[in-house]
């Protein structure tokens, strides 16, 4: 009988697509299209949390509070490897310098930029998010503070127009750079 064959890594590896925005910008559910469009892997580091602690994130978020909750996250992230795969990361992820640096590594960062209104909205319909907050800051006030940060790190910028997720995610791509040669890398 012969053995199977092992598959090595690839020699050259395609860059990821990294989703950063908001709590309820929609990077999962956008990444999970985007994922699917382009045929790639699709990674959720709140999921990631998830499962390492056994607990869904808001009880994870709440128990650690917004410091213990920040590392925790950066050290998740630090830790993907990963190649041709769309990366949703949690709303924080942006306090951790590492970790962004990391995640510049594996791809291009896509800020999914979606207006104050329509994430308020979405957070008000979903009280049991997972969110790192520090006590007594408002959600408005989390909003404007990550703004920032968002775009400091983001390699391309793409304004939600309530369009649904494969529409914005079709865009996302449309948005995405090029190669020298003018082709799709993506």
């Amino acid at each position: 009988m012969s053995m199977p064959h092992l598959m090595t890594t690839p020699a050259k590896t395609l860059p990821c697509i990294i989703l950063i925005g908001m709590a309820g910008a929609g990077k999962s559910t956008v990444g999970k299209e985007l994922a699917r469009e382009l045929q790639w892997a699709f990674l959720d580091s709140d999921y990631l949390i998830e499962a390492a602690y056994g607990m869904p994130l808001h009880y994870v978020a709440e128990t650690l509070g917004k410091e213990a909750f920040v590392s925790v996250e950066c050290s998740m992230v630090c830790s993907l490897k990963a190649s041709r795969a769309v990366i949703a990361t949690g709303g924080s992820v942006i306090y951790c310098e590492e970790a962004m640096r990391h995640l510049a590594r594996l791809g291009t960062i896509v800020h999914l930029d979606v207006p104050w209104p329509v994430i308020e909205a979405r957070l008000v319909r979903n009280p049991q998010r997972g969110l790192a907050i520090a006590p007594g800051q408002t959600l408005a006030e989390l909003f404007d503070e990550r703004q920032a940060l968002y775009q400091r790190w983001a390699d391309v910028s793409v304004s939600a127009r309530g369009e649904n997720p494969g529409e914005f995610a079709r865009r996302i791509r449309a948005c995405l750079p090029q190669q020298e040669d003018g082709q799709r890398r993506f």
